[in-house]
This record gives structure tokens, sequence and C-alpha cells, in this order.
């Protein structure tokens, strides 16, 4: 790995964590009051939602195909870690590992799904593409709703709570780090290519089907991780809350944000995360409000907010240094004149 790279991962790294200690020193410092927890729970809420809309940006920003069924997949890993968790409740085993292992199970479950679907359904592209994903959907989510292991339909509730924020602050780190190294690798470039010109990369011998199925499988891994935050954080759960208009949001989102840029997806998710709660006496308007600012982006900003632009930590401080450096010069020419 280049040296300017491993300095770029440090210093974006130590900012990161200084953002962590200043909401760490926030909430145990109860500077909030009463608040605190209210505070703490929509922060939580956004960390899961941001890898949801983050994996589904894998898909539509970067592999240039759409999906209205991702809560599905959501749904997936959040049913699987909730049964998975179930049967180890009275193992004794620390709730840091029951938690690294809902995380396992809801990924790989909802990739599995992901696997089962995309290699049908990646064959075609556009809006046919779209409907199956929606179909997909709607076909878990009446599954869900008549197995007696999923609830039969009820409510399926006593799921063990291990979603605190501390740790589902740092699982979103690394799924966004991961999700920006896949980008960034070589699958991730060929993915782009796919995007840019189908017809052109697969006569220039890229097995088109392998990458898309590919890059819907790890965006499906991630998916099923929130899903399993979301399960340990709600700790019941119900099939019709997995619905077409919740991949609506996400879909609105990562448009919103920026379609091709994982800080978009960030800043989107945190933002329409936190609008229901700040407008919640308009909570009946919410999905009102979302529609309106989708029309004002689409207009004003057809590429998203951000488009495909990235923050950089570095490159910020190296701006900053850089102009410091220019002015420095200036005036030490003028004092020299």
């Amino acid at each position: 790995m280049p040296k300017e790279r491993k300095k770029s991962y440090v210093i974006n790294f130590i900012g990161v964590l200084i953002v962590f200690l200043l909401l760490m020193a926030l909430f145990e410092s109860n500077m909030l009051g009463s608040r605190t927890n209210y505070i703490k729970g929509i922060c939580t809420t956004a960390c899961y939602t941001i890898i949801m809309v983050a994996s589904l940006n894998l898909l539509t920003g970067f592999m240039g195909e759409f999906s209205l069924g991702h809560a599905g997949f959501m749904s997936v890993g959040a049913y699987a870690s909730a049964i998975v968790t179930g049967f180890l409740d009275n193992t004794g085993l620390p709730a840091f590992v029951l938690f690294l292992l809902a995380l396992a199970a809801g990924g790989l479950a909802a990739a599995a799904a992901g696997v089962a679907v995309g290699i049908p359904a990646l064959r075609l592209r556009g809006d046919y593409l779209c409907i199956v994903t929606v179909a997909f959907a709607e076909i878990i989510r009446v599954a869900f709703c008549n197995f007696e292991i999923t609830g039969g339909g009820r409510t399926l509730s006593g799921i063990t709570s291990l979603s605190n924020f501390y740790w589902v602050f740092w699982a979103m780190v690394i799924c966004v780090c991961l999700m920006y190294m896949f980008v960034r690798s070589r699958f991730g470039r060929v993915v782009t290519a796919i995007r840019e010109d189908y017809i052109a990369a697969s006569a220039s011998g890229i097995n088109v089907t392998f990458y898309k199925v590919l890059t819907f499988t790890v965006s499906a891994f991630f998916a099923g991780i929130a899903g399993a935050i979301y399960a340990h954080y709600m700790t019941a759960l119900i099939p019709t809350n997995f619905d077409f208009m919740y991949s609506a949001e996400f879909l609105t989102e990562v448009i919103i944000g920026g379609t091709g840029s994982l800080t978009g997806s960030i800043i989107g998710a945190a933002f329409l995360s936190a609008l229901p709660e700040v407008m919640r006496q308009f909570a009946t308007y919410r999905m009102l409000m979302y529609s309106v600012v989708l029309v004002l982006v689409m207009i004003f900003k057809p590429g998203g907010i951000f488009g495909t632009w990235e923050f950089s930590l570095t490159r910020l401080l190296g701006r900053l240094t850089g102009k410091k450096q220019r002015k420095n010069a200036v005036s030490g020419g003028a004092v020299h004149e």
C-alpha cells in the first residue's frame, strides 16, 4: 500500500475517533439532561440507516441498477439474527460476542438471499430488475407472515437488546470503510466500467453477470447487517414494517445524497433519519416532505447534493496547509520588498 494512502487512512481514522469521543463525552456527561437517551436513540437509528443507504448506493450509484426491494434483505438479516441470538441467549456468551454473532448471521443470511435473487434477476436490466426486487421483498414479507419461527404474522418480540450506540457506531464505521474499499478496489472499478458502458464491458471480456451478482451480494450482506442492528435495537419485529415504502425511503436518501457518493449516503441518511424526529408534530406529512425535497434536488441538483464527490479529511487539511503556505509566501515576499 502506498505511503500516502496509509497516511490518509490514519488521518481519517483519527478524525472519526475524535467525532466518536465528542459524542461519547456529550452523552456520558448528561449535558442534554432528560433528552440524552432520546438523542442517542436518533444517532443509533442514523447509524444503521447509513449502512442501509450506503449498501443500496453500491447498486444504484456504482452499478447503475435500481432496487426497490432492499428492505427485503434488511428483513432477512433482522429475522435471521433474531433467531440465532434467541437460540444462544441462555448460553452465557458475553453480550458483545452475541452482538458480533448477530451481525454475522444477519449479513450471511442476507448475502445468501442476494445470491439466490441475483443469479436469475441480474440478467435483467432497468425497470425489469426493479420489478423483480419489489417482488422479492413482497415474497419475503408474506413468507415471514406465515412462518411460525418468525412469529407467523404476529410481532416477534423478546429479542435481546444488544445494539447500544457505541457498538453500532463502530459497526457503521467498519461497514462504510469496507464498502469504500470495495468501490476503490479492482472489483469496484470493473463494476463502474459496467455501469458506464454495459456492451463495451461485455465485449472486452468482462463477465458482466458475475460482477453484478457479486455487487448485489455485497450490497445485500451489508443490508443484512443493518437489519441485525435494527432487530436488536427495536427488540421486536413486524413483517409489515419492511414494505415497499421502507425501500422507497432508502432509495430517496440515496438519490438526495448523491448516487455514486458514500459521503452523500452518510449525510443524506443522517439528515433524513433525524428529520421525522425534528418534525414529530408533522409526522403525517413525513413522506410529503421527502417528496418535496426529492423534487427540489432533481430540479436544482440532478446528480444529488454531493454528486460523486467524496469527503476526505486528508484533502481538506492539504488545502488548508497549501493556502497557509501561499499566504506566508506572499507575506514573506512583501516584507522582503
